[in-house]
């Protein structure tokens, strides 16, 4: 019997996407070392990535709005194959901060699962996060949720589109 703890739930929904993405990390954590700014981990962190064939952007804007009013933007360390949110750290110790800063990521994008990753300790740490219940229930939430998840299928859509149009040159 399957467990319904949130590595359980994520397993189901993305296979082994979260344990590539935390290979990646480990790859990193074992090559410069520790002691070194945030941003050179993202940059090591990218070509990890890239040598796994891990579509990623770096430095997503995220968009919230109250009405049409635009209120700010998010930028995301990494949206990783356009459905999971990868924040990275470099610091002594996660604190309750960060997780707030990941929680504000997954509620303002409609994404589902984020990672929360450290570089500042001898071994990777790493969290794996779903928004709180309050927020998944939220209206504005399950709006965001909806419109992702009909941008996905229709770039995928597109995707396969294309794939077949150039299949045919």
């Amino acid at each position: 019997m399957q467990g319904n703890g949130i590595a359980s739930r994520v397993q189901r929904e993305y296979g082994n996407l979260p344990y590539r993405i935390i290979g990646a990390g480990m790859a990193v954590q074992k090559g410069p070392g520790l002691g070194f700014p945030e941003e050179l981990y993202q940059r090591a962190w990218a070509i990890a990535l890239r040598r796994r064939g891990i579509e990623f952007e770096r430095e997503k804007p995220i968009q919230v709005f109250y009405d049409d009013v635009k209120l700010g933007s998010f930028y995301l360390d990494f949206l990783v194959e356009n459905c999971v949110i990868v924040e990275l750290n470099a610091v002594e110790l996660l604190s309750s901060r960060h997780q707030q800063q990941v929680i504000s990521y997954l509620a303002a994008s409609g994404r589902k699962v984020a990672l929360l990753i450290d570089f500042g300790t001898t071994s990777l740490e790493h969290k794996r996060m779903l928004p709180p219940r309050a927020v998944q229930r939220g209206p504005a939430y399950q709006s965001r949720l909806r419109t992702w998840r009909q941008q996905a299928k229709t770039e995928l859509i597109e995707s396969a589109k294309s794939a077949e149009s150039a299949d045919y040159e």
